[in-house]
């Protein structure tokens, strides 16, 4: 028997202030687009806000839908607007912010495996890491590559044949 040991790096942060003014700007679309949510049921908004490798940010928001689950998340909305738009264009970094009870969660909110999942086809289709921004009104948290958020994950490799 052996034993793998998985580990995932966080960098944290107290304030925006302490980043730099690219995910600074990121975060404040993410917090922005948190106004478009669609969320009449859960009562819990959702923005994110992509940024490509050409420089555009795509912003999206979750959207509910009453026959559940054919809603969907803000991170799947922006990463899907991103790549239908720029089918060419990696995505460098995704950005979340969550509100609830007329206020911006106090601690960072982490994407859903569906979400996750989506993330990590995007990075392994153009063999690009991108960074997650996860931001909370009292914390931020900074993770460098999907994959560190979703280890033994599930790719194309999984489905090759030996």
């Amino acid at each position: 028997m052996k034993t793998t040991e998985i580990t995932t790096i966080v960098y944290e942060y107290n304030s925006v202030d302490e980043l730099n003014a690219q995910d600074r700007n990121l975060i404040e679309k993410a917090r922005q687009a948190t106004k478009s949510s669609y969320a009449p049921y859960s009562g819990f908004q959702v923005g994110a806000a992509v940024l490509l490798a050409n420089g555009e940010i795509i912003c999206g928001s979750n959207q509910e839908n009453a026959a559940f689950p054919s809603g969907l998340c803000a991170e799947r909305v922006s990463v899907f607007a991103a790549n239908a738009g720029f089918p060419d264009v990696p995505v460098i970094a995704v950005a979340v912010a969550s509100f609830s009870g007329n206020e911006f969660t106090p601690m960072p909110v982490p994407p859903c495996g569906s979400c996750r999942q989506v993330m990590l086809e995007t990075q392994e289709r153009f063999k690009y890491p991108i960074r997650i921004i996860l931001s909370g009104k009292d914390r931020i948290w900074i993770v460098e590559g999907i994959d560190k958020l979703l280890p033994l994950s599930f790719t194309s490799d999984c489905m090759k044949k030996s």
